[in-house]
């Protein structure tokens, strides 16, 4: 039996969704070179608390399998450490969440895990002032 995993209801597969978080004006940014996390904090009742887009473009790893590294990497950090941000969220609110690769650089696997965390963290304090 799996404890931890990264169900479908935690990925943004809607359309909809992923227009609402790059071109809504209520979105955010931050920066942890080599990613890029752009987030917005949800009014409606989302199938999960949060919602992740893993998106490593073809431009920084012409070959699938890189790109596919990296992706696993980043689900694995995600995995790992969603409770750094969910634990913050406010009650009955969800957030749709974009991790972006920059760099054409690979990483080892901690120093990726690192970098997300430093984003959630970063995240749950800028949410903290929505708390009631």
């Amino acid at each position: 039996m799996k404890k931890e995993g990264f169900p479908k209801s935690e990925r943004i597969v809607s359309q909809k969704l992923i227009d609402e978080l790059f071109t809504s004006g209520q979105s955010h940014s931050l920066a942890a070179f080599p990613l890029r996390a752009v987030y917005l904090l949800r009014e409606e009742p989302c199938p999960s608390v949060a919602q992740v887009l893993l998106s490593v473009p073809k431009r920084h790893f012409k070959h699938a399998v890189d790109r596919n590294r990296v992706k696993r990497q980043l689900r694995e950090a995600w995995r790992k450490n969603k409770q750094e941000l969910t634990d913050h969220l406010p009650e009955n609110k969800g957030v749709a969440l974009a991790f972006i690769w920059l760099s054409d650089q690979h990483l080892p696997t901690i120093e990726v895990e690192q970098r997300v965390v430093n984003l959630l963290r970063r995240m749950a304090e800028k949410l903290q002032p929505h708390l009631p």
